[in-house]
């Protein structure tokens, strides 16, 4: 299949990405992965082993696109919740027992 990865044309198929991934050891996800086998990897790494570029030539985006097109399952992070901020107002009646409406 044609897929197109930082402005350059690749044909990739499953098997083909299957085999350029077997031996490669999967890094820490901390962002988009892709699921090859039964291992998850960082979705830029994927993209590194296949199209030979360096990571930031391209966006994970890209890949993730491409790999689901071929049938792989991909996931994203969901985006963090916004972390509740408290006053020291608000930190200090919850210490002495007496939480603080707002």
């Amino acid at each position: 299949m044609r897929c197109v990865i930082a402005r350059f044309p690749f044909e990739l198929t499953k098997g083909g990405v299957l085999e350029a991934m077997k031996g490669v050891t999967p890094e820490p996800v901390t962002g988009d992965s892709v699921v090859i086998g039964r291992r998850r990897y960082p979705a830029k790494q994927v993209g590194q082993v296949i199209t030979r570029q360096d990571r930031p030539d391209f966006s994970g985006g890209e890949v993730l696109q491409a790999m689901t097109r071929l049938g792989f399952t991909c996931r994203t992070l969901p985006e963090a919740a916004p972390a509740r901020i408290e006053s020291p107002l608000q930190r200090a009646s919850v210490m002495l027992g007496t939480p603080l409406s707002v």
